[in-house]
């Protein structure tokens, strides 16, 4: 069998529907193994498989999965210098050509599954990956087909109200610290990095908190200086102005008044506590997800809500129905630019094919599921507003499903469902709880889709 005619792909199929179940693996240090979750393609930079769930004489380990045809493509793609792998448990090929332990970044070892000693099958029986789909080995897809549509749909409702209440329950006891409209700052701020930079986002709102945003645009000032002011502190204390990054344009590019008049602000700020850029991801982020385009997106939404303040998102829920309450949050939360960031995504980078809205519908729909409604329910049972907490979960059950998000094709795909009977966003977290805490952490057992969770 030639090793240059053998594609990854088949060893990533093989792993995901022709391991688990299996009790004879063992990897080359001599540890038996068996594979609880396979995890789930990562189509970002990073190992190959996220999420893994592996059972070994320790107990459960829980990490990523990197698969290559020969072991020795680990050193030979650069993997043991990059930080992006550190989070791999086990590295798993078709043949181990190398007697060089398997090393992370940061000087952990990982072991290796040679899979061809299992597999004495023909090759062509792993590389029909449509076969391999239908016979997907997990106890939720054999169970799905003896199920009805309502009792899934009964099941996944189930799942997205228990996820409502978990991220109630966590700005419950973030109420307990901070101040309210701190809190749901902090919470839009998180939403608005996607998965990529939700942390460093949320990690400049404690650097840059709400109240200095709304101290520097008070009193009698124009809204484009407002938003200046906003801007200046909160990409300034990101560490993104164009004089704390690394050269990435011509200065020509970066030649504009409004980008002088940031550095000037942040200068005359004298804050000295600033991020890096290297706590920013950038890499396969699309244009209009930018770490900058993101920051800006925030101080639309400030100056749009800077006669009431953002809290106010909360308090006017009370009196609204289900379908008016999203409707008008939905429009609450869109933004639209001006300016310099109406023709850039970033510092000097010009928008190709049109300059998206800072915060279009989409992602306002995600931050009213995800942050406002959890966090109004919260808000109102610690002060006493059950109408305003009851209100808030109404809302959500009701509210029509939002884009779907590579989570999600990967839940229908596991448990073979369509995109008709995922038809609301409670429905759509509903998978998504599913997947944090039962499948991410092999707890299929346990799972009211697999049976035996029954």
């Amino acid at each position: 069998m030639l090793a240059n005619a053998f594609p990854e792909k088949s060893v990533i199929e093989m792993w995901q529907y022709r391991l688990p179940g299996r009790t004879d693996l063992m990897t080359e240090d001599g540890e038996p193994i068996r594979v609880v979750y396979p995890g789930r393609i990562n189509d970002d930079r990073g190992a190959d498989l996220l999420d893994a769930v592996i059972s070994t004489n320790q107990g459960l380990v829980r990490g990523d999965v990197e698969v290559h045809v020969r072991s020795s493509g680990w050193r030979a793609h650069g993997h043991h210098q990059d930080t992006a792998y550190n989070r791999v448990v086990l590295h798993v090929v078709y043949w181990h050509d190398t007697k060089t332990s398997i090393c992370l970044q940061n000087g952990q070892k990982v072991p290796t599954l040679e899979l061809h000693k299992f597999l004495e099958a023909k090759r062509s029986q792993y590389t029909d990956s449509a076969c391999a789909t239908t016979n997907l080995p997990m106890p939720c897809r054999s169970a799905i087909v003896l199920r009805d549509t309502s009792d899934i749909g009964r099941i996944l409702d189930t799942a997205g109200k228990e996820r409502f209440r978990t991220k109630l329950a966590d700005f419950q006891t973030q109420l307990a610290q901070t101040e309210a409209s701190q809190v749901l700052y902090q919470g839009i701020m998180g939403a608005l990095g996607y998965t990529k930079n939700k942390y460093p986002l949320l990690k400049l709102s404690h650097r840059m908190p709400l109240r200095r945003l709304e101290a520097v645009a008070s009193g009698v000032i124009s809204d484009t200086e407002c938003l200046a002011r906003q801007q200046a502190l909160l990409v300034g204390m990101a560490g993104l102005l164009p004089s704390q990054r690394s050269s990435r344009y011509p200065a020509a590019m970066l030649d504009d008044e409004w980008v002088d008049k940031l550095e000037m602000l942040w200068c005359s700020s004298h804050e000295r506590t600033a991020m890096s850029e290297d706590d920013w991801h950038l890499f396969k982020v699309r244009p209009g997800n930018l770490p900058v385009r993101r920051i800006v997106s925030m101080s639309y939404l400030l100056l749009r809500h800077r006669e009431k303040g953002i809290f106010e998102l909360v308090r006017s829920l009370r009196q609204e129905t289900a379908e008016a309450g999203y409707g008008r949050l939905a429009k609450a939360l869109q933004v639209a630019a001006d300016g310099y960031w109406a023709r850039y995504l970033d510092f000097g980078l010009p928008g190709q094919r049109g300059i998206p809205a800072p915060i279009g519908i989409g992602r306002a729909a995600d931050i009213i599921v995800n942050i406002i409604l959890p966090f109004t329910a919260a808000w109102g049972q610690e002060n006493s507003y059950h109408v305003l907490a009851r209100k808030a979960l109404e809302i959500y059950q009701h509210y029509p499903r939002l884009a779907e998000n590579t989570l999600e094709r990967h839940m229908r795909k596991q448990l073979g469902i369509n995109g008709y009977l995922v038809n609301s966003a409670q429905r759509q977290q509903g998978l998504i709880h599913i997947y944090r805490t039962l499948c991410s952490q092999g707890r299929c057992h346990e799972c009211p889709l697999s049976g035996a969770g029954e």
